[in-house]
């Protein structure tokens, strides 16, 4: 049996440990409400991109001028995977979940002979990943604290660069997409060629539009545009994600927090009375033998 001493030692430990998971839920709901925010208005824009570059796609592909980033290389033996994660641990499942799926995609595509290559954006997904696919892993790219747009676009014009180069023939983009603070779902996105909807799958209306100049040259223009704002789109989800996934990990930790100290006061309470009670019975055995 612990002696009294060490239980209210544990039971300190652990009400500084509630203190601290209580004020990172506080900082994470604090944070989650503007990251939200953020997510919520970048959707909408684009959304309509995708909606846009679907309307005009549907004219072009499979013609021989179509661009590159709509029509692909005509090759698929080199995939790059864009693993997007978070800087920080203390999140619950946010970035184990996104890892899971990208080393089972990673694993899936080279027991078909294909040749992967992955980018880590964030530094949890490369902590995990070079357990097994370090061999695969060409670069990390830690995030910035604003995750603003600046960086989805140098990230972006990086990708072009090595496509226009031939350096692989599809990247796909692996996030959680923010639904609420309870719910991120782990999502795998084709990034390049462009994954465009059919027009069954999109809202486009009953209106007709002409376009100036050529679909082919606003394509040449657009494509490249909504490679970074998906990027973008995918920062946002996964700060929005991270934080309530933090939120909901830090609120139960407080509450094992408090059912441990429930139990430690109880065991220390049982203990202390029962030192009492050793201590009560050595005096009155002490008095009757006098």
């Amino acid at each position: 049996m612990a002696n009294l001493k060490d239980l209210r030692l544990r039971k300190a430990g652990v009400q500084s440990t509630q203190k601290i998971t209580q004020a990172m839920k506080m900082v994470a709901a604090s944070k989650l409400r503007r990251a939200q925010e953020a997510v919520e208005a970048s959707r909408p824009y684009a959304q309509r991109m995708e909606t846009v570059l679907g309307s005009l796609a549907q004219s072009v592909q499979g013609l021989a001028g179509a661009p590159r980033l709509l029509a692909g290389s005509g090759r698929d033996d080199v995939h790059l995977l864009l693993v997007a994660t978070s800087e920080r641990g203390l999140c619950g499942g946010f970035n184990s979940s996104i890892v899971r799926a990208a080393r089972k995609a990673a694993q899936s595509l080279l027991r078909d002979g294909k040749t992967v290559k992955i980018i880590c954006l964030g530094t949890k997904g490369y902590q995990q990943l070079k357990r097994d696919l370090d061999a695969n892993i060409i670069d990390t790219i830690p995030l910035a604290n604003d995750r603003g747009y600046a960086q989805a676009a140098e990230v972006g014009q990086r990708l072009l660069a090595m496509y226009d180069a031939g350096e692989f023939d599809v990247a796909t983009l692996f996030y959680n997409q923010f639904k609420s603070v309870m719910t991120q779902i782990v999502t795998e996105q084709r990034l390049i060629p462009a994954n465009i909807p059919h027009a069954e799958e999109q809202d486009l209306g009953s209106a007709i539009y002409e376009y100036e100049p050529s679909e082919e040259g606003i394509l040449e223009k657009l494509l490249p545009k909504n490679v970074m704002v998906q990027i973008y789109r995918v920062i946002l989800e996964n700060a929005a994600s991270e934080q309530g996934a933090r939120m909901t990990a830090m609120d139960n930790a407080t509450r094992n927090a408090g059912e441990m100290i429930a139990k430690l006061t109880l065991e220390y309470n049982r203990t202390r009375q029962a030192v009492i009670t050793t201590e009560l019975t050595e005096i009155i055995s002490g008095a009757e033998a006098l």
